[in-house]
């Protein structure tokens, strides 16, 4: 079956269950009928951009982007694309470079995204300041963030 079929039902599937490993997730594609490999799964969640979460059911879950920033409106996601130049995590912080006088803006957006794993922000000219609780939050929060620059 086609690639864009199995991103489909990945999405799906992930959508509808708690997915904590792409072993969970190769047994569901094959309960629907694709013949996959763990590489080709592990291919398929870079691909996807897909990222852990905490779970309700389990320890954590695999999600993606446009199920956690779906809340945001095309202008602000446009805003936030817009205004950021990079991304960066340094243990439990994450700092957002923007363009100059766009700090507040990107904060706004990320104030908007209400992330649980942020304890606080603060943010600057041209610069933005995430404090999460873990050093693996900050990572998982940048790269959240990055993802939903690079679409």
């Amino acid at each position: 079956m086609s690639r864009n079929l199995r991103h489909e039902a990945i999405l799906s599937i992930i959508e509808n269950q708690e997915i904590e490993t792409q072993d969970e997730l190769c047994s569901q594609l094959a309960a629907r009928g694709f013949t996959v490999t763990q590489a080709t799964v592990s291919r398929d969640v870079k691909d996807l951009h897909l990222f852990k979460v905490r779970g309700k059911e389990k320890r954590f879950r695999y999600a993606c982007v446009r199920e956690n920033e779906g809340g945001l409106s095309d202008k602000m996601r446009a805003l936030f694309c817009t205004c950021i130049v990079s991304i960066r995590a340094v243990g439990n912080l994450v700092v957002l470079k923007t363009l100059p006088g766009s700090g507040p803006n990107a904060g706004v957006v990320i104030d908007e995204l209400a992330y649980r794993e942020v304890a606080g922000s603060i943010a600057g000219d041209d610069t933005v300041l995430l404090i999460c609780e873990t050093d693996g939050e900050g990572k998982e929060i940048a790269d959240r963030l990055s993802a939903i620059v690079n679409g």
